[in-house]
């Protein structure tokens, strides 16, 4: 009989207690891919209009160029131009760099598209994607092959090194 009256007793605190208020919770600094991934490679734009458009308000606004190649079908390519639409990377991507983001198609599978523009700069094969361009406003690639092609991976980099790595670029 104790336990019964116990188990009634526990029952109506339970019922009378009102429920914790939510509290927002705060994420880690360094955490992966914690945002939204948005559809910005657009197959129908004129790649090269608007790479050129990019080294034009570069030169005038004294920027740095990101030319980012990929597709909306590659999980890093949309991983990384999510973290480039947070609050935190825009500030900072604003401040330095004009971001061209190209739609390359399926190169992989021989359906590519815009390669011409990673060859303009000193690409020679788009064989993963994102490919990653760093310009100076003169049309200047500033990264080495191998750095802009590395980014293969962008989905599972951490945000920390993804922000230090274009926050602190230093030309190669």
């Amino acid at each position: 009989m104790k336990s019964s009256l116990l188990g009634i007793g526990l029952l109506q605190t339970v019922i009378h207690i009102p429920a914790p208020v939510s509290q927002p919770v705060a994420l880690p600094t360094e955490s992966k891919a914690l945002h939204s991934e948005p559809t910005v490679y657009l197959a129908d734009r004129d790649a090269q209009a608007d790479v050129d458009q990019a080294l034009a308000a570069a030169k005038q606004a004294g920027k740095r160029v990101i030319v980012i190649m990929g597709a909306n079908w590659c999980h890093d390519s949309k991983g990384l131009a999510g973290w480039f639409a947070t609050p935190r990377f825009a500030a900072m991507l604003d401040d330095r760099y004009e971001v061209v983001y190209v739609d390359v198609g399926a190169p992989q599978t021989g359906r590519a598209r815009n390669l011409d523009i990673a060859q303009r700069f000193g690409i020679k094969k788009v064989k993963t994607t994102p490919v990653v361009m760093i310009l100076s406003p003169d049309g200047k690639r500033l990264n080495s092959q191998k750095d802009a092609a590395g980014w293969h991976n962008a989905a599972s980099r951490s945000e920390n090194a993804i922000f230090d790595y274009f926050n602190g670029f230093t030309p190669t």
